[in-house]
This record gives structure tokens, C-alpha cells and sequence, in this order.
């Protein structure tokens, strides 16, 4: 447990520090390595973590390359303009609509795909409207939680979402059914709750009439349209794949694929510079991170958090659930959502997965929601701070959790009831 535990904190303090430039994939590639070698893991450990995670790794890598040409296009930065201008100039509008438009973009392309893609549009438009600093904090701060709380109704929503699907072979329908009702409280919650702690750095009023026309930002008006179909298409192939028991990456990457060979045919983008583009230390990083971690699995810390969960269910239905969402969202921002949601996935099935589905459900929303208590909580947050340094916006810990501590509590409260 100590070489276990010594080498999990010493890969996660790298991550956090980045010294000269360190990578967090490389870092987390690297700490799996070493992981091999003094025998946390075996290689036998190795082809066990990728089997659990291939499927949601190859669908982050579709959900991130769609995402991408959709962003070339025109398509995020439309929608921005068209949520600004629908507020009419009211801030309070426009930070409700922002909100919603984090939370669509959320569901379909994945929280991270919301940190990378739409963190940067709205911050240059907040810019562009001139707002005061307090307010585009509010904004940004809003916009970053949105992208997590509202990760949960779909499993494509989120890496922590397929990865337990898989895990526990829920079906894309059954997960959506079991989590509309959550998803909806958490986002009911998360507007609610960000309002009332940043109304007063909300600006009454915001001259929106200086934006752009919507339809000015679109690259590739062709792409544009029939970028509609074919999200509405891909959705379609998702439900035929639940239903045929098809990988949900054949869809999210093999349809992304595609899109991006439409786009070239119509020179809206150039798929090499795409390609290239796409955040790949994301993807060494949650493959490495979680060789690290079932090293601490080896070591008896599953054994541990069963026990903590049987203890829990013992206590009835109410506690067991809120216990169990409240126990992944405290671990998940310490240790980041990555490795506690496959270390909670185990823990689980020890304790029995039949009778108990419940539970892993509310170990989703406690890995996506809890991680907002702190900036390392979640791999979003990390690729949102970055993406804010790289524009000058520095956000530091002791601002980050001033609000988080505060916010995530009630919020996954209200989400967990909606499983109750």
C-alpha cells in the first residue's frame, strides 16, 4: 500500500505541477511504467485496465475529433451569439442561457469537450463585450461548473460515464432513463445555486447589439446544415447500437471519422491539422492514471471502500445512495474522477451490483460533480484552467475553491435525490 500510495501521489503532484513543461499524459505514462516495473502492477494488471477502458477511450477520441470540426465550422460560436443576443441585453438572461448552452454541449460532446472548445469563445465574446472582471469570473466560474454538472444524462456525457457502463454493461437507453431525472435536478440546482452566489457580480444589463450576426461566424455554411443531420443521425446510431450490444465507440468515433472526411470533401477543415490537434495527452492520461490506480486496487484499497459501502447499505436505501454519491465526490476531489470512478466501479461489484444499481449511478454523479470541490478533481477542470492560462486568465486554488466547496455540496445533494 505504501509503494502503492507513494507512487500515485508523486504522479498526481507532477500532473498538478507540470515542471518545464511535463505533459500530464507523459507524466501519468511514465508513472504507469514505473508502476510495471516495481511490481504495483503486473502486465497481466496492465491488459485488465485497458480492457476496461478501450471502448471509452476510442469514444472520447470521436466525441473530441467531432467536437472539433464542429468548432472549425462555426457551430459553437454560433450558438453563443444566438443564446447572447436571445438575453436581450439582460445579464441575468445571459447567464442563465450560457448556462443551458454549457449544459447541451455538456450532454453531446462531453465535458471536457465543453472545457476545450467552449471555455475560449465565451471568453473572448465576454471580452468583446467589454464586461468588468468580476463578471466574466462569475461567467467563466459558471460555465466551467455547468460542463460537469450537467455531464451526466447521456454516457457519452462523460469518460466517467462509459467507462462504468462498460463496466457494468448498461445499456445507452437504460442509462439515459435512470439519469434524465438527476441530470435535470443537477442542472435546476447548478442555475439556482450560481445565480444566487454571483448576482451580484452579474451585470444588469449588456450591450449585445455590438456582437456579430450568427450566421456571420459559420465557415462553411454547407457543413453547417448538414451538421444538423448528422448529429441527429449519430444520435439515432447510438440507440441502434444499445440495441445490437455495439460498442459506443464504433458510433462516436467511426461517425467522427466520417464527419471529418465530409468536412474535408467540402474544404471545411484540413483533417491531418485536426488530427494532430486533437488533445492526445487526454488520452495517455486516463489509460496511465488508471494503471497507477489498480495498483492501489492490488493493494487493498477497493477492499477498503467496499466495506465503506456495504456499511452504508446497510443503513437503508436513502443513505446508502446520498453515502455512496457523497463518499465518490469527496475521494474524486482529492484524487481526481479518472482513477476513483474505476476504483468505486470495483468496489461496487464486490459488494453486488444486482440490487444495488442505484449506488452505481450515484457514483457518477458524485465522480462528475464532487471533483468541483478542488482544481485537481477533474481531468475538465485541469484542461479548463489550462485552456484560461493559456489566454492570460489565471484562476488560483484558493479563489477555485472558495466557490466549489461552497456550491458542489448542494448541488450533488439535489442530484442524488432525484435516484431516491
Amino acid at each position: 500500500m505504501f509503494l502503492a500510495s507513494s507512487l500515485f501521489l508523486i504522479t498526481l503532484v507532477f500532473v498538478i505541477w507540470q515542471p518545464k513543461g511535463l505533459q500530464i499524459g507523459t507524466t501519468t505514462v511514465i508513472g504507469a511504467i514505473v508502476a510495471l516495473l516495481i511490481g504495483v502492477v503486473s502486465f497481466q494488471d496492465v491488459i485488465t485496465v485497458i480492457d476496461i477502458v478501450w471502448d471509452a477511450t476510442l469514444a472520447f477520441i470521436g466525441i473530441i475529433i467531432l467536437s472539433m470540426v464542429l468548432d472549425e465550422i462555426g457551430f459553437f460560436e454560433w450558438a453563443a451569439i444566438k443564446m447572447a443576443k436571445m438575453s436581450g441585453g439582460s445579464g441575468n438572461k445571459m447567464f442563465v442561457y450560457i448556462l443551458l448552452l454549457g449544459a447541451l454541449v455538456a450532454a453531446f460532446f462531453a465535458n471536457d469537450g465543453a472545457a476545450l472548445i467552449l471555455t475560449p469563445i465565451l471568453l473572448a465574446k465576454m471580452k468583446y463585450l467589454k464586461m468588468k472582471p468580476l463578471a466574466i469570473f462569475a461567467f467563466l466560474m459558471a460555465g466551467g461548473f455547468i460542463g460537469d454538472s450537467a455531464s451526466n444524462p447521456l454516457v457519452i456525457s462523460n469518460l466517467t460515464n462509459i467507462v462504468t457502463a462498460g463496466y457494468f454493461d448498461i445499456g445507452f437507453m437504460e442509462y439515459a432513463k435512470n439519469m434524465f431525472l438527476p441530470n435535470l435536478l443537477s442542472i435546476i440546482a447548478s442555475i439556482a445555486i450560481l445565480w444566487i452566489y454571483f448576482r451580484k457580480d452579474i451585470p444588469l444589463k449588456v450591450d449585445v447589439t455590438t456582437l456579430p450576426k450568427a450566421s456571420s461566424v459559420i465557415k462553411n455554411q454547407t457543413m453547417f446544415k448538414f451538421s444538423w443531420f448528422f448529429l441527429a443521425l449519430l444520435m439515432g446510431g447510438y440507440f441502434i447500437g444499445d440495441h445490437y450490444n455495439l460498442p459506443i465507440s464504433l458510433f462516436a468515433l467511426g461517425g467522427a471519422l466520417i464527419f471529418l472526411a465530409i468536412a474535408n470533401y467540402f474544404k471545411a477543415v484540413k483533417p491531418m491539422r485536426t488530427i494532430r490537434s486533437a488533445p492526445w495527452q487526454v488520452v495517455w492520461f486516463s489509460i496511465g492514471l488508471y494503471v497507477v490506480v489498480y495498483g492501489l486496487k492490488n493493494a487493498g484499497l477497493t477492499d477498503v471502500i467496499a466495506s465503506w459501502i456495504e456499511t452504508l447499505s446497510h443503513q437503508g436505501e436513502v443513505v446508502a445512495i446520498i453515502g455512496t454519491g457523497f463518499l465518490s465526490g469527496i475521494i474524486s476531489a482529492v484524487m481526481n474522477n479518472m482513477p476513483t470512478i474505476m476504483i468505486m466501479d470495483i468496489a461496487i461489484d464486490k459488494v453486488g451490483y444486482v440490487g444495488n444499481e442505484a449506488l452505481v449511478y450515484a457514483n457518477i454523479l458524485g465522480s462528475n460533480l464532487g471533483p468541483k470541490m478542488t482544481p485537481i478533481g477533474s481531468l475538465a477542470t485541469l484542461l479548463w484552467l489550462h485552456v484560461l492560462a493559456q489566454k492570460s486568465v489565471k484562476i488560483g486554488w484558493g479563489e477555485y475553491m472558495k466557490v466549489g466547496l461552497v456550491i458542489t455540496p448542494p448541488v450533488l445533494l439535489v442530484a442524488l435525490l432525484g435516484l431516491i
